[in-house]
């Protein structure tokens, strides 16, 4: 397939060419400090209002693009609000459910670059409600290797369709997982699938009119794939403004499908590729994208007076320049959302549910928490200085985690009795904090009891 033209001057708006019991007020700490750094052991990361410090063309055309008439925004917006009117928290803003997995069927692995593919499990009727999602939402992987567990979680790059879930896997350098699911993974594997989290999505109940921005670097592009195709779907008069770097046009994700949104879209889908490596006509297109350049971009291309929802996706060092700079701009942190992506290499693989040796005489702290209905209690010595999850896990196997690295946001659970500390924060909104929220891969006990629900 000859490569895509990344578009034209002539193309409208486009570039050229996140217990029922009753005890003392919970207290949380989190430090400063902790939370400006960035996440060092995530696969992936989380959502929410950030902290106050802190080539190939694809192949062929995906089913959700195929199935749907083009140029049909009655039929889109009609399907659009079936499958959202089923989907978790409804119309309204996502909540927060627990966490589950189960084995579900690889259907089909697609190549979308020299080093990417999109692989589309199928989710079974009996199964299917555990499925529903928004876009922007993630599913994590969970495979063994040589006996240790591994897990990753992935954005959903397809709107929501019942009965199928899809993501994109980046190929990392010495990223092990990336590596065996983009050279391995097949279609008829079975594998160990969660039911999608995260709140990375917008208000989907009132979009008319609406313009929304998303900035995105690498496979930061996938949970906007699914979130940019429902807006422009479910409203004729939403806006979409996808600003997306890469170093080469080889290197672009869902080349294809973007251009097809594209002329689907001509209007009000705003497209504008950034190349490292490249050169494009425009200069502010040309080049990595800094301070200077996206202050360029905020002036001439995306006045942030226009803008109602930001979505920045990507490694650390973008959306911090992007909340930075539309911080500057004055645009309000709660109109800004925002996703890390770190690689696959990049994250050590912490020991969860590791022995912890209580010597005798040893001062130790009761963690109690609440899973499921029931209640289990676990000794830590003070000495560890564990999280609350490591010490759950040596207890109950089933309590829910995914990254480890303070970012997704699957570990939460309510403090209902003493205190903890929460060393790093990329996924709680401020007012889950409020209401006694933590991260409990993060959390240790500041207290000698510890009561945490990971029920309400």
């Amino acid at each position: 397939m000859a490569a895509r033209n990344l578009g034209s001057a002539g193309r409208v708006a486009a570039e050229p060419p996140t217990a029922g019991r009753v005890a003392a007020e919970p207290r949380i700490e989190t430090p400063e400090a902790d939370l400006d750094s960035p996440p060092s052991s995530a696969a992936r990361s989380a959502v929410g209002t950030p902290p106050s410090s802190a080539a190939r063309s694809a192949v062929g055309t995906p089913p959700w693009a195929a199935a749907r008439p083009a140029g049909s925004l009655e039929t889109d917006a009609a399907v659009a609000d079936a499958f959202l009117a089923s989907a978790v928290g409804g119309n309204d803003a996502p909540k927060r459910r627990r966490a589950r997995f189960h084995s579900l069927e690889v259907a089909e692995v697609r190549p979308l670059t020299d080093d990417s593919v999109e692989v589309t499990f199928a989710v079974p009727e009996e199964l299917a409600d555990d499925y529903t999602y928004l876009p922007g939402q993630y599913v994590a992987l969970r495979k063994e290797f040589d006996g240790q567990e591994l897990r990753r979680s992935y954005s959903i790059c397809r709107p929501p369709v019942r009965g199928s879930v899809s993501v994109a896997i980046k190929r990392d350098l010495g990223g092990r997982f990336s590596t065996w699911a983009n050279s391995e993974l097949a279609a008829g594997d079975v594998i160990d699938v969660m039911s999608p989290q995260g709140t990375f999505t917008s208000g989907l109940d009132a979009l008319d009119g609406k313009h929304l921005v998303g900035i995105a670097a690498g496979s930061g592009i996938t949970p906007l794939m699914a979130l940019a195709h429902t807006v422009l779907a479910r409203s004729e008069t939403s806006r979409f403004t996808l600003v997306y770097t890469n170093r080469s046009t080889r290197d672009v994700m869902f080349l294809e499908e973007l251009a097809e949104l594209k002329d689907r879209y001509p209007a009000r889908l705003a497209l504008h590729h950034v190349l490292s490596r490249e050169q494009r006509t425009a200069p502010l297109l040309s080049g990595r994208i800094d301070a200077e350049k996206l202050d360029r971009m905020l002036e001439v291309l995306i006045p942030t007076a226009t803008v109602d929802e930001w979505f920045l996706c990507g490694p650390f060092e973008l959306v911090q320049l992007a909340r930075d700079e539309l911080a500057a701009a004055g645009v309000p942190t709660a109109k800004v959302r925002y996703e890390l992506f770190t690689t696959d290499a990049d994250r050590a693989e912490p020991r969860h549910g590791r022995p912890v040796v209580v010597e005798r005489g040893e001062a130790t702290v009761a963690i109690e928490f609440t899973l499921d209905g029931l209640s289990s209690t676990v000794e830590s010595p003070v000495s560890a200085n564990e999280s609350i999850l490591n010490a759950a896990l040596r207890v109950r196997a089933d309590v829910p985690f995914a990254c480890a690295g303070g970012v997704c946001g699957t570990c939460r659970a309510r403090v209902v009795e003493g205190s903890v500390q929460m060393t790093e924060n990329y996924a709680l909104e401020p007012d889950e904090l409020e209401r006694g929220y933590v991260l409990t891969c993060q959390s240790h006990p500041k207290s000698d009891r510890v009561v945490v629900d990971y029920d309400v």
